[in-house]
């Protein structure tokens, strides 16, 4: 411990001859000492918390391949959060359009959205974002696999196409979900409206499956990756098909929106459906803020692509990923810096 020094006035002058220095007593010295033991652990954690960050990845439906896409990607971040100091979490959400109204408010740091309503919030062209205006602050880390646009109806319902909704009862999925979204947009493309169904339910993802099988609707939409577990959950708890969405207007849609393209489903993944299911679809991708921390966002981009390999084990959906297709298909925002400079560090940009 340092000796600490004092300074006398005149009259206030030692009484011995000694020099007018002076040391704690020894017990206060050994009292210092705790003090000191005990106060450094907090200045060391204080020092440390510094350099941690928490980031939260909006998903979708617990049961959905969103939510499988966020916990996919923290378990690669947290696995070197020692050596980072950050620290990923899941949240559970609507979906897409809840993802990135989350965004825009400051509420999450990273989210995962449909192609398409990513580029819905970059350019502001259609509800809900016309009201709000182009999202400016929105960037993009990297696009994941394709999802198709997919319809299962119950056996016993008689629907074959996707023309053969109209009039049933179908769950078009709940209000700020992709899912909802582009099922609105397919139905302004058909000329309809919900009224045209005789009930357009608005079940969540993790719903419809059960609703299906209870007789509840005939059929559900769903704009997700396969295999998935709701509609694994619908085929093999009842008797359910996989419905084809193709035709003119489907054409024109795909035609008319670069971020649409033909899909197919294939045959043998579910019960019931042994043969290739022809459809359109968009892409997952991962986006976040401007003012996300680039630091942040680069350990992200980094355990992904540095674990490529161990991320494609984690769901089939993502075993045809290349980081060449990931890097440009259905991204509309600019990269987030964070994301650019680990791109450019392997020669990709």
């Amino acid at each position: 411990m340092a000796v600490m020094e004092r300074k006398f006035s005149n009259d206030h002058r030692p009484r011995s001859g000694r020099s007018s220095g002076w040391r704690l007593p020894r017990r206060c010295r050994w009292a210092g000492v705790a003090l000191a033991l005990f106060i450094l652990p907090f200045v060391a954690a204080c020092e440390k918390s510094e350099n941690r960050h928490f980031v939260t990845i909006g998903t979708g439906g617990v049961t959905g391949v969103y939510y499988v896409v966020g916990g996919s990607v923290c378990r690669l971040v947290n696995k070197s959060r020692a050596a980072h100091g950050i620290f990923c979490a899941v949240e559970s959400t609507g979906g897409s359009l809840y993802n990135l109204n989350l965004l825009r408010r400051g509420e999450i740091e990273i989210g995962v959205a449909q192609s398409d309503w990513q580029f819905h919030a970059v350019s502001g062209d259609v509800p809900p974002f016309d009201t709000k205006g182009p999202d400016r602050s929105l960037r993009a880390l990297f696009s994941l696999h394709a999802e198709p646009f997919t319809v299962v109806a119950r056996a016993d319902s008689g629907i074959r196409r996707f023309t053969d909704l109209k009039g049933r009862r179908v769950n078009i999925g709940n209000p700020g979900s992709g899912q909802r979204a582009t099922m609105e947009v397919v139905m302004a493309a058909m000329g309809w409206t919900t009224g045209d169904f005789l009930l357009a339910s608005e079940l969540k993802s993790s719903e419809q499956g059960q609703a299906l099988c209870d007789g509840k609707v005939d059929a559900i939409v769903f704009t997700v990756g396969h295999p998935n577990g709701s509609i694994l959950e619908a085929t093999t708890s009842c008797d359910a098909v996989l419905v084809p969405v193709e035709g003119d207007v489907i054409d024109r849609l795909i035609a008319n929106h670069s971020y649409y393209a033909a899909a197919s489903i294939p045959g043998g993944l579910y019960r019931g459906t042994a043969h290739e299911t022809r459809t359109f679809g968009v892409r997952a991708t991962l986006v976040s803020r401007a003012d996300a921390e680039d630091r942040a966002v680069y350990e992200v981009v980094k355990a992904v692509f540095d674990h490529l390999g161990d991320f494609k084990r984690l769901h089939p959906s993502f075993r045809s990923l290349e980081p060449e297709e990931m890097l440009q298909a259905g991204l509309s925002a600019p990269l987030h810096p964070g994301a650019l400079r680990y791109y450019r560090e392997r020669g990709w940009r």
